[in-house]
């Protein structure tokens, strides 16, 4: 039997997912199927509506190794395991022969761990663990939660906290369940034969296909002791994210809270001398963190750096003592031993990485309203690291409908840690971008308006001019308006304006759960969104529901974030763009994420409003409006109100 042929794998798994098949996606799966072949990497753009998903499964299940998937988001996580990889399994099968086994595979704590559930939880300031099921009232949200999921415990399959529906707090959720350093190991524990976490660790060594996240990637990455099954092919999806999301995984931080639960945990098991030291530690610290003011610490101070090393120096004699001592009276011993010296190592390795003080990490104070002050270390780079780590073992491919800014794929490659594409060099990884474009006429269904007579916004203050201009914009759009906003202060004073002038329904960001605004956002058409970053890649929302985005100033990170501004200015010392390398790539990704928003069917028309200036009139400006969908541009105020009202108009008469 001949082996079947891309094209004819790609139309039968299209059919089966009741899908249509685009030129891109045959494109991208091409691409993606050389790539893996010639075991090169490949950086893909593919417009939304292109069934990327398809795009790269295809090639990945006909190459028949061991292919990890990992994505940013849980929506795409259960899109992959729960519709797209059953059914073109089950298309592909009777072309390839065989059926590939898929698994889903996350960190530990996102797992119910059956020996909190059954044995209890370490208790901070007494011996042994305590019930939860007991300490919690039966009627309070927290005891009901546990409750629920002690039922819940019974049933499921995968312990999984994402198929607990309705969800639970993170409270209730972190007493019944453990992070990878807590865990005692399947070996040591009662309950490791039945662990939730180590049966998909089980199931994804026998799986042709794991479908994880870019945190696990991350850890998997960084920890040197592999958490992911051996793999040829690594796709990255919805790849724009996985900077960030291996930057914070990479970060370290340290409390006074955190500190002190710490010093409470090992307390019963080592000796007072090392208990005491410890606690001194502790106590100089958080005298320390009262008086910390936020921003970045170019050098430490000397106080600040004494008493890291305080605790640095504390923790280890702790560290030493716990493995040292035993005590039979402490109910579980193991449990606990086993929490105390999770919390004591992670305020000793942070301790330790900041008093050391590469010149590779970041280090600042940070202050919340809610949580007081932490101390936070965090690479400056994380493309040495993603260099190395990812591409130097496997075939890699990273996809998103946002990889290319300005026009090229060289930022967001420089980002991930590669040359310049088409810089050739023996250690340096080659690579290949491509942007199989969108199914989408964005010139015909979308308009770019850009308000050239506003003031430029200034870093504080009211835009009363801007205000003016978004009231006028959501009354022509008859309401079916995103608002995407650069800090949650400006979407609540927008929301509290608009609320007193326009007879429009105007939900708020954080006032109900994102599920439920967008929910209703998407079922009334007069209703408008109003709310901060994860808006801006969040939402989707097809049809007459969202015919008006409007941005309300150039999402550039703000000038005192530390780790940007860092990063910024180690460019400018190595003879670089600062701004454009950070700032501006920051906010083009930001921009044509948030610009995404508004087509997302062949039959959705709208109009993108950016109520700042300088994307008209900065000479960054072009970048910019490069790194966004190819709309109809203009800067006609009357123009786009004529086209907002004749949009809101052909809805009504379709009865939306």
């Amino acid at each position: 039997m001949t082996k079947p042929s891309l094209p004819e794998l790609l139309h039968a798994a299209v059919t089966a997912v009741g899908g249509v098949e685009r030129p891109g996606q045959v494109t991208m799966a091409e691409a993606v199927a050389e790539a893996i072949d010639d075991d090169s990497h490949l950086l893909v753009q593919a417009g939304t509506g292109t069934g990327k998903s398809l795009g790269y499964l295809v090639p990945a299940l006909a190459h028949g190794e061991r292919v990890v998937v990992a994505t940013a988001t849980l929506a795409l996580q259960r899109q992959l395991v729960e519709r797209d990889l059953p059914r073109t399994v089950e298309a592909l099968h009777p072309l390839l022969r065989r059926r590939p086994e898929f698994a889903m595979l996350k960190g530990r704590s996102n797992y119910l761990c059956l020996h909190r559930l059954h044995e209890g939880m370490p208790q901070d300031d007494e011996e042994g663990l305590f019930d939860q099921f007991e300490a919690a009232a039966p009627t309070s949200k927290l005891g009901k939660d546990l409750l629920r999921m002690r039922d819940w415990a019974d049933e499921t399959e995968t312990g999984d906290r994402d198929d607990l529906t309705p969800g639970v707090s993170d409270r209730a959720w972190h007493q019944l369940s453990v992070s990878s350093r807590e865990c005692l190991g399947a070996s040591k524990c009662a309950y490791g034969a039945e662990c939730f976490a180590e049966m998909a660790r089980e199931r994804a060594k026998l799986a042709g296909v794991v479908v994880t996240n870019h945190a696990l990637l991350a850890i998997d990455a960084i920890e040197g002791a592999p958490v992911l099954p051996q793999h040829e092919v690594l796709i990255v999806d919805e790849a724009h994210e996985l900077v960030s999301r291996v930057t914070g995984v990479a970060t370290g931080e340290l409390t006074p809270g955190q500190v002190n639960r710490a010093v409470r945990r090992a307390a019963k098991l080592v000796n007072e001398k090392a208990a005491d030291a410890l606690q001194t530690a502790a106590e100089s610290f958080e005298k320390l963190m009262e008086l910390a003011l936020p921003g970045r610490l170019e050098e430490i101070p000397e106080d600040l750096g004494y008493a890291l090393m305080a605790l640095r120096d504390a923790a280890r004699t702790v560290i030493t003592a716990i493995g040292a001592t035993r005590d039979k009276s402490i109910q579980d011993e193991n449990a606990v031993r086993k929490q105390a010296l999770a919390a004591v190592e992670n305020v000793h390795a942070v301790a330790e990485r900041i008093s050391h003080g590469s010149e590779y990490d970041v280090v600042w104070y940070e202050r919340h309203d809610r949580f007081g002050a932490s101390l936070r270390v965090a690479p400056l780079s994380v493309s040495g690291l993603l260099r190395e780590k990812l591409f130097s073992e496997r075939s890699v491919v990273l996809t998103s409908a946002t990889l290319k800014l300005g026009g090229d794929f060289n930022g967001v490659g420089a980002s991930l840690g590669l040359a310049p594409e088409g810089s050739g060099g023996e250690d340096v990884p080659q690579w290949k971008g491509l942007d199989v474009g969108s199914p989408f006429d964005y010139p015909k269904q979308g308009i770019l308006y850009v308000a050239r007579h506003l003031a430029t916004p200034g870093r504080e203050g009211s835009r009363g001019d801007m205000m003016d201009e978004l009231a006028e914009l959501v009354e022509a759009a008859g309401g079916r308006t995103l608002g995407l906003f650069s800090s949650m202060r400006a979407a609540q004073a927008a929301a509290e304006e608009l609320r007193g002038r326009l007879d429009k329904p105007i939900l708020l960001q954080g006032e109900e759960t994102l599920g439920e605004l967008i929910k209703t956002f998407a079922g009334d058409a007069e209703t408008c969104l109003f709310g901060t970053l994860s808006l801006w890649q969040g939402v989707d929302v097809p049809g007459p529901g969202c015919q008006l985005v409007v941005m309300d100033r150039i999402p550039f990170p703000r000038p005192d974030d530390p780790l940007m501004s860092a990063r910024q200015k180690a460019v400018e010392e190595a003879g670089g763009n600062g701004f454009m390398a950070v700032a501006a790539t920051h906010a083009a990704l930001l921009m044509a994420q948030g610009a995404g928003r508004l087509v997302r069917a062949t039959g959705d028309r709208g109009v993108v409003a950016v109520l700042d200036p300088r994307l008209a009139n900065a000479r960054y400006g072009s970048y910019l409006r490069a790194s966004l969908p190819d709309f109809w541009y203009t800067t006609d105020r009357n123009q786009v109100r004529r086209s907002l009202a004749a949009i809101d108009a052909a809805a009504k008469q379709e009865g939306k």
